[in-house]
């Protein structure tokens, strides 16, 4: 059959375009069909199609036909080898611009075709095949599927070698990398780790390269593909990229630029922080200068736009001022670092006052902000990283910190009661995967800080009259439960885990420094319900000792105050807690070879050793704490005997050289064994039948001494 040619009247186009429709709909065979199709994907290039009449030529041609196309090797006579092909494409194309037709099956399992195309040698001839596999990809990333399909069938492969081989529209493969990278940057990476690392590797060294406005475009584009996982720092590819972005950026931070040109190299040095700390940044004179420039500059940018008056200024840049909060948390990483330190110590003293005064703007731009702001993921970002400030450095800024804590209270309360669904900015977290990471926790990152205000007066009692111990203890539980219900396996320190730890110190500062607050407050019940059943749970898993360390110690300080409350009269969960206390002070010590004599020392248990550093001191004040219940407790005595610690202990004393038992362990251990044997006969029989009088006195123990010669 004939058909009429294109008309060039948009009318008659409609028309013609009409006619055309009728035939692929009731075409009697495929050169009738193949002969509309050409008309319609004439059409269809020349970008003529409505959303309507897309819809008109998918529900008279569906996904069959285009099908066929795509596999059909036979060329009409005198036409190229891919021109059925290319008619397919341009249909799929055509069809994928409504995104319910872009998720659909029939696409998605097209997906290993268009990434074959995508590798083809493409010649001048085939270029719009290229293009419609572009649009296709493009389409499919925005529905809800697409990433995954895309990631699972190998589009992410095939896009790295079109960039790399840089055919025909190359730069739209870069673009869809980037578009993948930001949806499921872990899982692309998990599978092409080498291929994107190859990507990197040409940007890194374009970047190097460039002499103009490139520089900066590529700026904006290197952090898409700078992985939060070890790929860059364990390959010598990887150190290569590091080494070369360091150079980059070093060029352009050590010359004048611009607003427009400075914000992209900080967003990109900030990147490469979350991924590698200051790893990438070289040892010697030009890494130190490089990095107090860097964090120099990060400061100055801080301040410029928080003291800044105007909202609508701020608002425009909150993503640069995310970036320079995590280049200043590095800076305050590094001003503390002791050993193998980037920094020089008159470095660390000008950056240190440097970033005092960048904090006090982080603090006038937190006491202006409103309640309907409190779900902006930048009050978070400004939050977490004023908590690291007062995590580290107590002395500055006081003042201002102790006026800013009623709102910090109040937000960290509003995001952890409302569960917030804030979401952080691009850089605004060090990005974690452990529960309690959530973008509601900014307890998390203001625990270190509070740890240290409880330690004094004036912020102790704000946060008191702010209810920041109820706060405290809803969050504990709340994160107790996250914890058992995590792997019992041995893992690396959650963020869980240290929270809870925090939590302990804060509420350990409070016991010690307002045990009338922990008398009335009804808050300190609540927790030591929460402590009671916690230790025995804790204790038989060794890689949890410093958390059993700091919930043994509260809880044993915390009894000594709460002593008459109904929780402590000889229930099951007190007797277990007693019972896992005393496993926990007991098993510390233990004898060795002394490599020095032939004898046995007294030493730190085999078990606890690596966390030795972290729980001495609670180890001590527990020892403190249990001498000063055993009297408040009239069962407490049978547990000892119980878990036969005395005899554990007296067989320890006599074994082992006393030379190697210093004065402070020999007074924790007689504080213990007065109590026991002033409080049970039993106790006191059970000393004094493992030689007790003799060892007390080779010990210097006078008050055992004396308290064992009683009758």
């Amino acid at each position: 059959p004939r058909f009429p040619a294109m008309a060039s009247d948009s009318g008659d186009r409609r028309a013609t375009l009409k006619r055309c429709l009728g035939v692929l709909r009731d075409a009697r065979n495929d050169s009738e069909q193949f002969a509309a199709l050409l008309l319609v994907t004439k059409a269809v290039r020349a970008g003529e199609v409505d959303a309507k009449t897309r819809r008109q030529i998918f529900d008279a041609i569906g996904f069959t036909f285009p099908t066929r196309l795509l596999i059909s090797r036979q060329p009409p006579a005198d036409c190229p080898p891919h021109t059925f092909r290319a008619l397919g494409l341009t249909l799929l194309a055509c069809f994928c611009t409504d995104p319910e037709l872009a998720g659909h099956s029939q696409i998605l399992n097209k997906i290993p075709t268009f990434n074959d195309i995508l590798l083809s040698p493409c010649d001048p001839d085939s270029t719009s095949m290229v293009d419609d596999v572009y649009q296709c990809l493009s389409a499919v990333l925005a529905t809800a599927r697409g990433p995954r399909e895309l990631v699972t069938k190998g589009t992410v492969s095939a896009l790295c070698q079109a960039y790399l081989n840089g055919g025909h529209s190359s730069d739209r493969a870069l673009t869809l990398l980037v578009g993948l990278l930001t949806i499921a940057e872990a899982k692309c990476w998990q599978r092409d780790a080498p291929q994107l690392l190859a990507v990197l590797s040409k940007l890194s060294d374009d970047f190097l390269k460039a002499e103009d406005m490139t520089k900066f475009e590529l700026c904006e584009v290197l952090p898409h593909f700078i992985p939060l996982s070890p790929p860059l720092t364990e390959s010598s590819e990887g150190s290569k990229c590091l080494c070369r972005l360091y150079k980059g950026l070093a060029d352009i931070l050590g010359s004048k630029l611009s607003q427009s040109q400075r914000d992209p190299a900080l967003k990109l040095a900030a990147s490469l922080v979350q991924a590698c700390g200051a790893e990438w940044i070289p040892a010697g004179s030009a890494g130190s200068k490089f990095l107090a420039l860097l964090v120099n500059l990060a400061c100055v940018e801080v301040r410029l736009i928080l003291e800044e008056p105007d909202p609508v200024e701020v608002e425009g840049k909150k993503e640069v001022v995310t970036a320079c909060y995590v280049l200043m948390e590095m800076g305050i990483q590094e001003c503390l670092r002791e050993e193998n330190s980037l920094l020089e110590n008159v470095q660390k003293m000008q950056l240190m006052r440097i970033m005092e005064e960048a904090f006090g703007a982080v603090i006038f731009y937190l006491r202006q902000v409103k309640q309907e702001e409190l779900q902006d993921p930048f009050i978070f970002a400004s939050v977490r990283v004023l908590g690291a400030w007062m995590a580290e450095e107590t002395s500055s800024l006081k003042q201002e910190i102790c006026e800013l804590l009623p709102f910090l209270v109040g937000y960290a309360r509003n995001l952890f009661k409302e569960g917030s669904p804030a979401v952080s900015l691009p850089q605004a977290e060090l990005v974690s995967t452990e529960g309690s990471a959530l973008p509601q926790d900014a307890l998390r990152f203001l625990l270190p800080g509070f740890c240290h205000l409880t330690a004094e007066d004036r912020p102790r009692d704000i946060l008191i009259s702010e209810g920041a111990p109820a706060l405290l203890c809803e969050y504990f539980l709340q994160q107790w439960e996250i914890l058992t219900s995590e792997s019992s396996a041995p893992a690396p320190l959650t963020s869980t885990e240290m929270s809870l730890q925090t939590v302990c110190g804060v509420f350990l500062n409070l016991v010690v420094t307002a045990p009338d607050l922990v008398r009335r407050d009804k808050t300190f019940s609540s927790l030591m319900d929460v402590l009671l059943k916690a230790l025995p749970l804790l204790l038989p898993q060794e890689h949890h000792l410093v958390l059993a360390a700091n919930v043994s110690t509260l809880g044993l300080m915390m009894a000594r105050i709460l002593a008459g409350s109904a929780a402590l009269q000889g229930t099951q969960p007190a007797k277990e807690f007693f019972g896992a206390a005393i496993h926990f002070l007991s098993q510390a010590h233990a004898a060795q070879t002394d490599p020095s004599s032939d004898g046995l020392a007294v030493a730190v248990s085999p078990a606890y050793v690596s966390a030795w550093d972290d729980i001495r001191e609670l180890w001590f004040l527990g020892m403190q704490a249990l001498a000063g219940c055993i009297p408040l407790f009239p069962w407490l005595p049978h547990a000892a005997l119980q878990a036969r610690w005395l005899e554990g202990l007296s067989q320890l004393l006599s074994r082992v050289s006393p030379a190697s038992v210093d004065l402070e362990l020999v007074t924790a251990f007689q504080a213990v064994l007065v109590e026991l044997a002033r409080a049970s006969e039993q106790c006191r029989g059970v000393i004094l039948s493992h030689h007790g009088t003799e060892w007390a006195n080779l010990y210097g123990m006078a008050a055992l001494e004396q308290c064992l010669a009683e009758q």
